[in-house]
């Protein structure tokens, strides 16, 4: 009997990265105290009293338990708007804005409404993996503009401009990055979504950590305030890092309205509205939580620079980007690959981390380190472990 037949632009996928890191737990014999899972971007600490508070009694509505507006719950798009009007200066309407089921989400259906198959986005190497598994299992093609260390892992406009054809419909990119923590200057993203207009290509800018940057730095940059900015922009947000709510999966995109209209055709058909308990909980969070927040911002920027001074400290390890949730560091092993490394890591000192090469070609000297799950004192038993493990 023949067996039957399984989609093989899904099928010759890789596994999903993390669960299979985290297996390696089981390898570590307890040496230097409990395992350290460096491995997931997860908040380090718990959601606000309140807004648990606000998420049980909205689950526990009988109003909520049914179907919701695709876009998203009206007082949550009224609220992220409002909000996101704030952060860049700029007027944001509701109708700007759609909700998903988390980030993942938003780009996959803002993707799925810019490029179909045949079509190519561009994304940068290192990129987030996800990204990439999702256009290749929609049967879009993927081309990589590469960022070196010396630039900060950051792309050039010259290395996008040489790598945008004819099919290319979008390129994405990732600040603060993830997987390095780079952060894209104002300046650059506003060359990128200039040059995106003038090859009339999207511009997607996926600002999953953009509440973790500094809380001195202004703006993250102006490009909501640019005229006609609706005609070749696409915002993407994840409210799982700042509100600790990853496992309600609530996200959002920020598009012109014919944008958001074509993305409303696939999110019917794919999910038919975000989960509306969060959402509701969400619209009182924004307004409500803001000093919490940013006290979860100076936490996070305490974390990254505890991390800088033990590496600093460390011999052999050398941290190439940092920035939000992320470290992008290399480790000392010539003859070992990435995966290798950071199994090493693992194995010997009770460190789960994720190889650079999971991210794209040419990083098998890198490991990414997820910080933001670990406080300060946890932080600072880490140059023991790497210097351990460095032997």
């Amino acid at each position: 009997m023949p067996r039957a037949r399984i989609n093989p632009l899904v099928e010759t996928l890789s596994s999903p990265p993390i669960p299979e890191v985290q297996a390696w737990k089981h390898d570590y014999d307890g040496r230097f105290g409990p395992l350290l899972d460096l491995s997931q971007a997860v908040p380090g600490y718990p959601s606000h009293p309140d807004m648990l508070r606000w998420l049980g009694e909205a689950a526990s509505s009988v109003a909520m338990t049914g179907y919701g507006n695709i876009e998203g719950e009206p007082e949550l798009r009224d609220a992220y708007a409002t909000w996101v009007s704030t952060i860049y200066a700029a007027e944001i309407k509701p109708s700007n804005v759609h909700v998903t089921s988390g980030c993942n989400q938003a780009f996959m259906v803002a993707a799925m409404a810019i490029a179909g198959p045949g079509d190519r986005v561009l994304l940068t190497n290192p990129c987030y993996f996800n990204h990439e598994t999702t256009l290749k299992m929609n049967g879009v093609g993927v081309d990589y503009v590469d960022c070196r260390a010396e630039d900060g892992f950051l792309p050039t406009t010259a290395a996008v401009e040489a790598m945008i054809a004819e099919d290319v419909r979008a390129l994405a990119v990732v600040t603060p990055n993830n997987p390095t923590g780079a952060t894209y200057p104002g300046g650059l993203l506003q060359e990128l979504l200039q040059l995106c207009r003038a090859r009339g290509i999207w511009l997607i800018v996926d600002e999953t950590y953009r509440d973790f940057l500094p809380l001195d730095g202004g703006a993250p940059h102006g490009l909501f305030a640019l005229p006609d900015w609706q005609d070749n922009l696409v915002g993407l947000y994840s409210f799982s890092k700042s509100f600790c709510i990853p496992g309600h999966r609530v996200g959002a995109i920020t598009a012109g309205e014919v944008l958001v209209a074509q993305i409303a055709k696939v999110m019917d058909n794919l999910q038919i509205c975000a989960p509306r308990p969060p959402q509701s909980a969400l619209a009182k969070a924004i307004p409500a939580l803001g000093d919490w927040r940013r006290g979860n911002t100076r936490e996070i920027a305490d974390r990254a620079a505890a991390l800088k001074e033990v590496m600093s400290q460390t011999r052999g390890w050398e941290i190439t980007a940092l920035g939000a949730y992320f470290a992008f560091v290399r480790h000392p092993f010539a003859e070992l690959s990435a995966y290798d490394a950071a199994h090493k890591l693992a194995q010997e000192a009770g460190v789960i981390t994720i190889p650079g090469s999971f991210f794209g070609q040419g990083l098998e000297g890198y490991l990414r380190v997820a910080f933001a799950n670990a406080d300060v004192a946890t932080i600072g038993q880490l140059g023991q472990r790497f210097s351990a493990c460095g032997r």
